[in-house]
């Protein structure tokens, strides 16, 4: 017979998924609960305590014990699966600091304090209000990004600034270079879009630089889309060499540089961006929600002049303006110092993080920047990543193969692992399950 505890956690677990409890209900307070339920203190703990290890509820020093956002969105394979909310997900990046919530609600206070909070509630210029651009444009410069506010673009985050330059600049049937592994939000688009993608070989330092002019020679390449500061998933980090090479074949061949900088903030020196090199030709795209909070989606697209135009007529056909209170809050951050502290305290994370993969699984070919949020694992030969996955499912543990981020026929055995949405301790006990399952695989 099932324990009276176990019973009042199923009853919880069962409105919450039915959507019963919707996300951010409060709970009752755990003297409430067992006032209730006619049962202990310590057991009221007991259950709430089940509720949290099973991810669906996360308890809030003085403030009580709220129910979790529980579905996850699509869209990390060209659609990855939903995660239970028992299973340790290393699908997903969502790198976050214990105080950010606190931050978050004084942030929201000052807002409310302010004279112009009327403003808030109106639509706002397509490209973003110009202060918040300029805030942009000065925390930028310290990327190695020169360039004035008014071609900076505000959008709804990297992804969005990925939607529109795409929607802007690109024509279905175009043709793009990408990597042979990339991100898979960009696959996306490009299906959506009909764009053809031609993959680039790669190695564990960058793309093969004479393959893409080759394909530039044959094809009648339209653009280039890559990561040179911390790819993803590979985690290089392009050398001032190679991004001179990059533009220089952008220039010869006139390519549109699609550069995505989303984790650029990890490398605590990086070389100039391609921006840099290609000034007149490169769309540079970055967010706010690997540095900051990936539920505050502000974004950014810097844009040559002539492209301008283009880009705010995509954002007013897709979303209008970006919502000005996220935008507040993030440009705020900016001017306070608060985005330049996160980005030092999440390299430190990240590094940690990354320490701790490379140090379990050190018998196998691993790929990661040092302060990168995750890993790339060639698995022996012996392995298959369907198989590892398959078993690692069993051990409530969820992870990625090769094949949302392959763009080449031949997909790699490998799989990709997100360090950043777990706690150290869960991470530790995952990386050792996942080693074993690729040690039992290996061994069949």
């Amino acid at each position: 017979m099932k324990a009276r505890y176990k019973v009042i956690v199923d009853e919880f677990a069962s409105a919450i998924q039915l959507g019963h409890l919707p996300a951010g209900t409060r709970l009752p307070t755990h003297r409430a609960l067992a006032s209730e339920r006619a049962i202990s203190l310590a057991t009221a703990t007991r259950i709430y305590s089940e509720l949290e290890a099973m991810g669906l509820v996360r308890g809030e020093t003085g403030r009580g014990t709220f129910v979790r956002e529980i579905l996850r969105p699509l869209g990390s394979s060209d659609d990855q699966q939903r995660v239970a909310p028992d299973v340790l997900d290393l699908n997903f990046n969502t790198p976050s600091l214990p105080e950010q919530a606190d931050r978050l609600r004084s942030a929201l206070r000052q807002l409310a304090t302010r004279g112009d909070i009327e403003s808030l509630l109106r639509y706002q210029p397509y490209a973003g209000r110009l202060n918040d651009r300029e805030a942009v444009a000065s925390y930028l410069s310290n990327m190695g990004v020169v360039t004035q506010a008014k071609n900076v673009l505000m959008v709804n985050g990297a992804q969005q600034g990925l939607a529109i330059t795409v929607m802007g600049l690109l024509r279905p049937g175009d043709v793009v270079a990408v990597d042979a592994l990339t991100y898979p939000g960009f696959k996306v688009l490009a299906s959506l879009y009909h764009l053809e993608l031609v993959p680039i070989p790669v190695n564990p330092s960058g793309p093969d630089l004479v393959a893409l002019e080759t394909v530039c020679q044959s094809r009648r390449v339209r653009a280039i889309y890559t990561m040179p500061t911390l790819h993803n998933p590979l985690g290089w980090v392009l050398s001032s060499e190679q991004r001179e090479t990059i533009g220089s074949i952008a220039r010869k061949y006139n390519l549109l540089i699609i550069e995505d900088a989303a984790y650029a903030y990890l490398e605590p020196r990086p070389p100039a961006p391609l921006a840099y090199y290609a000034p007149e030709r490169t769309i540079y795209v970055t967010g706010f929600s690997k540095n900051v909070a990936t539920g505050l989606r502000v974004g950014a697209v810097v844009s040559p002049a002539e492209h301008r135009d283009a880009l705010e007529r995509a954002i007013r056909a897709t979303s209008w303006n970006t919502p000005a209170l996220m935008t507040s809050i993030v440009c705020d951050w900016l001017r306070e110092g608060y985005v330049a502290q996160l980005e030092e305290e999440k390299r430190r994370d990240a590094g940690q993080r990354q320490t701790l993969a490379r140090t379990i699984l050190q018998d196998f070919t691993c790929y990661g920047h040092p302060n990168a949020y995750f890993n790339w694992i060639v698995l022996p030969e012996e392995a298959r990543a369907e198989r590892v996955v398959k078993r690692l499912l069993k051990s409530r543990i969820s992870v990625s193969t090769a094949e949302p981020f392959s763009t080449s026929a031949t997909v790699p055995q490998a799989i990709r692992l997100a360090l950043g949405s777990v706690s150290l301790h869960d991470l530790q006990s995952a990386l050792i399950k996942i080693k074993e399952a690729i040690d039992y695989e290996k061994g069949l």
